[in-house]
């Protein structure tokens, strides 16, 4: 269980840090240096790619079904939590209207095909870096990040 909470918070993290950057401003709803979609994504990349690995023996089917299942789910999470934030803050941080293959206001087979592609390069490349700063971390921190995020969305549901 800390091993998925610690990898929550590293990508919820990094995901903050990144839209940051790309959108040069704070990401997100919360106040805390933490953008959720980011680590609920990494957890069920990281389920589906354990999952397959132990069910599916060819490499190249295995990555076609991580792909395309990947693809949806988490295309299908980032359209829930646009609808969510909308409606609870009213607020709107992405419109994918004016991609050609939009599925309405918060998802795209554009953005689908780089949430797939995003994927591969987490589990490829990032995910052996992350999981070596995982087992760093101790329970203390992950406790205290754990009370901090909890405090944060009971703030956040109050102030907003």
């Amino acid at each position: 269980m800390k091993y998925y909470i610690n990898i929550f918070f590293i990508n919820s993290i990094l995901g903050f840090i990144l839209e940051t950057i790309i959108n040069h401003n704070n990401s997100g709803i919360l106040f805390g240096p933490w953008t959720p979609v980011y680590g609920i994504g990494s957890i069920i990349i990281t389920i589906i790619f354990i999952f397959l690995n132990k069910k599916i023996k060819n490499n190249i089917l295995k990555f076609i079904i991580f792909f395309i299942s990947i693809s949806i789910i988490l295309s299908i999470i980032e359209m829930i939590g646009g609808i969510l934030i909308e409606k609870i803050f009213g607020i709107t941080f992405w419109n994918y209207e004016n991609h050609k293959f939009n599925i309405g206001k918060y998802a795209s087979i554009e953005m689908s095909l780089i949430w797939g592609l995003a994927s591969f390069i987490y589990i490829l490349f990032l995910k052996k870096l992350i999981d070596k700063i995982e087992v760093k971390i101790p329970k203390i921190i992950t406790y205290i990040l754990t009370i901090l995020f909890i405090i944060d969305n009971i703030i956040t549901l109050i102030i907003k």
